[in-house]
C-alpha cells in the first residue's frame, strides 16, 4: 500500500466520522484513530500505525521425506492465471458492501458479456450509509463478476474481469 492510498484512506475515515478503522492486508496492518480531546475543540487528529505483518520467522528445518510426494494439486491454477492475464481486473476502491444494481427492483448495472465504456457505472459500494457508484476506468467486455451481491468487499478486492480488446 503506497502513501497516496494511505492518505486517501485517512481522508475517507475522517469524513466518515468513524473513530477507529483497522485494515489488515497480506503485508501491512494499519490502524487509523480519530477523535479524542481534540474533537471537543472542533479538531480531528488522525493517527496511523503501520506494522509489517510478515516479520522474519525462523524457518522450519526440512526433514528427509521417506514417502513419495503427493501429486501437485495446483497444476490447473497456472493455466487459469495465464488465461486471465490478458484481462484487466477492476478492484474495489473502498471497503463496503457490494451491490450490482441501484435498487432491488432495478436491473443489474452490468452482466457477463456486456460491453462497457470508460465512465459506465459497474456497481455500487455502500460504505457508512453512503452509496458510492463505481465507474469503469477502461472500455471492454465484462468477462467475469468476482463479487457476490450484497457481500462485503475489502479495499483493492477484485470485482470484475474485463477484456480490453
Amino acid at each position: 500500500m503506497d502513501l497516496k492510498e494511505i492518505q486517501s484512506l485517512i481522508k475517507f475515515v475522517a469524513r466518515s466520522g468513524a473513530s477507529e478503522v483497522k485494515l489488515e492486508m497480506e503485508d501491512v496492518k494499519i490502524t487509523i484513530k480519530t477523535g479524542g480531546d481534540d474533537e471537543k475543540r472542533g479538531e480531528t487528529t488522525t493517527y496511523v500505525q503501520q506494522i509489517p505483518v510478515n516479520q522474519a520467522m525462523p524457518q522450519p528445518q526440512m526433514l528427509p521425506q521417506t514417502s513419495a510426494p503427493a501429486p501437485a494439486a495446483e497444476t490447473p491454477a497456472p493455466a487459469a492465471t495465464e488465461e486471465n492475464s490478458k484481462y484487466i481486473t477492476i478492484k474495489s476502491p473502498i471497503i463496503g458492501t457490494f451491490y450490482r444494481r441501484p435498487s432491488p427492483d432495478k436491473p443489474n448495472f452490468v452482466e457477463v458479456g456486456d460491453t462497457i465504456s470508460q465512465g459506465d457505472v459497474l456497481c455500487i459500494i455502500e460504505a457508512m450509509k453512503l452509496f458510492n457508484e463505481i465507474e469503469s476506468e477502461i472500455s471492454g467486455k465484462v468477462v467475469k463478476i468476482l463479487a457476490e451481491e450484497s457481500s462485503p468487499v475489502e479495499f483493492d478486492q477484485p470485482l470484475f474481469l474485463v477484456d480490453p480488446s
